[in-house]
């Protein structure tokens, strides 16, 4: 992991450099993957790292560990309380279905960021896993609105490995992945699979070998990864 974690930071220094940017900002939403991500960026960029916790309807132990983790790496902070805005948006709208007001917290946490990453001259790194992008797990120009994405090939186990290594709290750890984005909401709840053995089946997959898994899980792993492939391009040019 020591190895990893030197790669990554070289990696998120080298893009400061050519992106003629100052520093890095980033979502701390008080999970696993923001933890991590936070704690390379801060090694990478220093002082110039702001990292910003955006509650929308959050839950409290969301907001005290994003605090812990602060706490324990150092982190410089600002807080925005994004709950009235979104509010104001649903009134706009007749009955939204469930989807769409989680997308829409994700796309405000992006406009914050960016006013943020404009203001200061700072590069947006967001916090996505390689098991997520693969799955499609995440808002197209929401979470998946950022300049740099220093997890995207690392699956989720392994950014588990990574976060004992880099020492984040373990209350952060043990909680169970989710985006927070509805009461009881969990990311294995709604993949339909746990991260366990979707990543058994992703390295499988990306090696071509035959997954241990049932077919039919198997099937639904591939046509997953095939109907988000969209998420995971550049909007197409007629």
């Amino acid at each position: 992991m020591k190895t990893l974690e030197e790669k990554i930071v070289k990696w998120l220094k080298a893009q400061l450099k050519t992106s003629n940017c100052k520093g890095f900002i980033v979502g701390l939403s008080g999970g696993l993957d923001s933890a991590v991500v936070a704690a390379l960026a801060k090694r990478a960029a220093g002082k110039n790292l702001v990292c910003v916790i955006m509650p929308v309807e959050s839950h409290k132990k969301d907001l005290e560990d994003a605090k812990l983790i602060a706490k324990r790496f150092k982190l410089k902070t600002q807080f925005v309380e994004l709950t009235p805005i979104y509010e104001s948006f649903i009134k706009l709208f007749s009955k939204p279905s469930k989807l769409a007001k989680a997308n829409l917290k994700a796309r405000l946490r992006m406009i914050v960021l960016y006013c943020f990453a404009n203001k200061l001259n700072y590069l947006v790194v967001g916090t996505g896993n390689k098991s997520e992008l693969m799955m499609g797990y995440f808002t197209k120009y929401g979470d998946g609105g950022v300049d740099l994405l220093p997890l995207g090939g690392i699956l989720k186990t392994d950014v588990k490995k990574l976060a004992k290594h880099l020492k984040v709290p373990e209350t952060v750890i043990r909680k169970a992945p989710s985006a927070g984005l509805w009461q009881g909401q969990t990311d294995e709840a709604e993949l339909g699979i746990t991260y366990c053995k979707l990543d058994e089946i992703l390295e499988c997959i990306a090696i071509g070998k035959r997954p241990k898994a049932k077919k039919q899980l198997v099937d639904k792993v591939i046509k997953r990864i095939m109907l988000t492939e969209h998420k995971r391009e550049m909007p197409k040019v007629c």
